[in-house]
């Protein structure tokens, strides 16, 4: 994983409606970055959802709360939608960011291996600064956690 205190990696990467968007975008802004592995499913639909409840709270922090994984864009939209994300959720199914970030990594389930996202986030201060990282989160608390965090911090 990235370090804390290093630069945050950017890059450029299609939200739910189809519009590009650039992590320097948000420079002057907290940005938490979180990784997940696919739309929806029952943990990443916990994710999200913890995310929406708390997004009032993170913006009080001024904080943007982007979702990545390696859906479509139509995939997103649909799911941002069923679950009226407030946020941006990005599709990078070249790995761009997955890779950038290091959370594309082999995983083993049921004694199969293959490569896939762990469910990990970032946050990153207003000058793109890595602020803390979390890996292998649980859906329900990684809201909570960085909230948490923030407040500390203010």
């Amino acid at each position: 994983m990235l370090e804390i205190g290093s630069k945050a990696p950017d890059f450029v990467l299609s939200d739910q409606k189809g519009n590009a968007v650039r992590l320097s975008d948000f420079l002057g802004k907290k940005v938490v970055l979180y990784f997940y592995s696919k739309d929806n499913t029952a943990g990443c639909t916990k994710q999200a959802c913890a995310f929406a409840q708390s997004h009032g709270e993170l913006q009080a922090q001024n904080a943007v709360v982007i979702g990545i994984s390696k859906d479509s864009v139509a995939s997103h939209l649909k799911f941002a939608e069923k679950n009226e994300l407030p946020f941006l959720l990005l599709s990078d199914p070249e790995l761009q960011a997955l890779q950038a970030y290091e959370v594309w990594q082999e995983k083993v389930h049921c004694g199969k291996v293959s490569m896939g996202v762990v469910r990990s986030s970032y946050l990153i201060d207003e000058q793109g600064i890595i602020q803390q990282v979390l890996t292998k989160v649980k859906p329900e608390t990684n809201a909570a956690e960085i909230l948490s965090f923030l407040q500390a911090q203010s």
